[in-house]
């Protein structure tokens, strides 16, 4: 009686072996690129560098800095619009980073 499928040999155990090493592959690079993600550290400024906020590269919020010109004015709703602006930047540069080190999902 022929086996069919499974484990039998012939070349379904080979292509199984070669499938198991390449998902451990692509585990690995998934891992590097969560941890570069972590690691890294973009901003983004509005205002002429009067707001920058810096996030990594998983979009968490990592520090705000305003200049003090920008308190002069003392209008807040300005100022709120400088933060997010600066803020859409530094999270479209997070996004690009993640598209350039992770180019498929999972």
């Amino acid at each position: 009686m022929a086996k069919y499928g499974g484990y039998g040999g012939g070349m379904g155990g080979m292509n199984m072996q070669q499938m198991m090493k390449q998902a451990q592959k692509m585990q690995e690079q998934l891992k590097k690129a969560q941890e570069e993600l972590e690691e890294s550290e973009l901003d983004g400024e509005s205002g002429g560098g009067l707001v920058t906020v810096t996030v990594n590269g998983k979009k968490k919020l990592l520090n705000i800095t305003i200049k003090p010109e920008a308190l002069e004015d003392g209008d807040p709703e300005m100022l709120e619009d400088l933060i997010m602006a600066a803020y859409e930047q530094a999270y479209q540069k997070a996004e690009e980073l993640e598209a350039e080190l992770m180019p498929v999902s999972f």
